[in-house]
């Protein structure tokens, strides 16, 4: 990896983001001598970012801290189609509705990483619906379809993967490489935008979209890629067995992505330091040398200083607390995970596989059956080797709750209503 000049390119170097450039001495010198506008796609599909859009938004964190724009793509015309990159099979056509929403739902996640605003590195969000729902299909064959090659579409690896295995790819999803690419010339038209950044897997879309803006005549484009991330032991990022890490509290609680971090692998504390804080980079040195039990300190760091910045400052201390009360201490902490079942329900009795289900600690009944066979399944601390256990009035305890647990680090309070 070349040597910046740029704070942006360098803080990013040295911190792990950068996987590929379209052009290292080009970009630097742009960010070097003036304001850079730069953006980042994101397609509509779900209610939540999660953690697996993590690297994408501290990209954009680290452009507005060191003095440049950041736009948020929102992919409200795209997101109708669906970004067939790498993927298997076709993904669900989602409704206009539907898309709206989960936009008004994505933006609470990234106002705690971007300062919106009319400033002049202040960060922008932009609907891509707003061009492509009111493009002329004749026109923008003739005016963009016309840059672009079938035969070099079909060797990106995006499409040879489906095509390879023989997988059907619609033809609707086969114009999203177009749209995307006619995004990136669009905001340099409009925003001044001259560079793309994504996950490397997005690199032949990006690449699409400088060649689409020779052939118009705009100014140089750029393109900048982030490693696609994988756990030391070759989990995906932000994957767990009950789903995924969202940044939305409404659907993660602030205590679980605490957790979620806590739980990192050894050999990826210093790595996700880097990525996922803004600690210095001496501090971020130190942590790593820990070695032994002194790791747990460093997680802890990590944990604290994520959360913090997804969920503020005293959502990650009260987490922490939640979990120092819970584990150091042994006691009933009030700010652990709660659902709610109706009273009538526990005089009735609970199934114990379904209630694991019920609150998350189990996708289904035969994973909540394997938990209790390896012995990982407690109610109010105390082990259950019974799968047809019933869960009832008798063991709610005198807090008024009947506490789960599933290992020694997930719990979950049952509170009757």
């Amino acid at each position: 990896m070349p040597e910046f000049k740029s704070d942006f390119l360098r803080i990013l170097s040295e911190r792990g983001f950068i996987h590929q450039t379209s052009d290292d001495r080009g970009l630097d010198e742009l960010f070097s001598k003036e304001t850079v506008t730069a953006y980042i796609g994101y397609d509509p599909t779900g209610n939540s970012l999660h953690v697996g859009h993590l690297t994408q938004i501290m990209m954009l964190y680290w452009l507005q801290q060191t003095g440049h724009r950041p736009i948020t793509l929102m992919g409200g015309g795209t997101g109708m189609i669906g970004d067939p990159s790498f993927k298997d099979e076709a993904r669900k056509l989602l409704t206009p509705e539907v898309i709206n929403d989960n936009l008004a739902k994505m933006k609470q996640s990234f106002s705690r990483y971007l300062r919106f605003g009319d400033g002049p590195n202040d960060a922008l969000m932009v609907n891509n619906a707003d061009w492509l729902l009111e493009l002329k299909y004749i026109d923008f064959l003739r005016d963009i379809g016309r840059h672009f090659s079938v035969n070099r579409m079909l060797s990106f690896d995006s499409v040879k993967l489906r095509l390879d295995r023989e997988q059907s790819l619609s033809f609707l999803e086969f114009n999203y490489m177009i749209l995307q690419a006619y995004d990136f010339t669009v905001l340099c038209q409009r925003y001044g935008c001259r560079l793309q950044m994504g996950g490397s897997d997005q690199w032949g879309n990006i690449v699409n979209g400088i060649d689409l803006g020779h052939r118009l005549g705009l100014p140089q484009l750029y393109a900048l890629t982030s490693p696609l991330l994988t756990t030391a032991s070759g989990q995906k990022m932000g994957k767990t067995a009950s789903g995924a890490v969202w940044l939305n509290p409404d659907l993660l609680s602030p205590y679980d992505f605490w957790q979620y971090w806590r739980n990192t692998e050894d050999a990826d504390v210093g790595r996700f330091l880097k990525l996922f804080t803004t600690l210095p980079m001496d501090e971020i040195a130190r942590l790593e040398k820990l070695q032994g039990a002194e790791i747990n300190e460093a997680k802890k760091i990590l944990a604290n200083e994520v959360t913090a910045m997804a969920h503020g400052r005293e959502a990650a201390e009260q987490a922490a607390e939640t979990a120092r009360k819970t584990f150091e201490e042994g006691a009933l902490a009030e700010t652990l995970p709660t659902i709610t079942v109706p009273a009538g329900d526990l005089d009735a009795g609970i199934g114990l596989l379904a209630l694991f289900v019920r609150a998350g600690l189990a996708a289904s009944n035969g994973e909540a059956r394997r938990h209790v066979q390896g012995g990982a399944v407690r109610v109010n601390d105390s082990q259950i080797q019974d799968d047809k256990y019933t869960v009832g009035a008798k063991d709610v305890t005198s807090d008024g709750v009947i506490k789960l647990s599933l290992g020694r680090k997930k719990h979950v309070l049952v509170r009757p209503e």
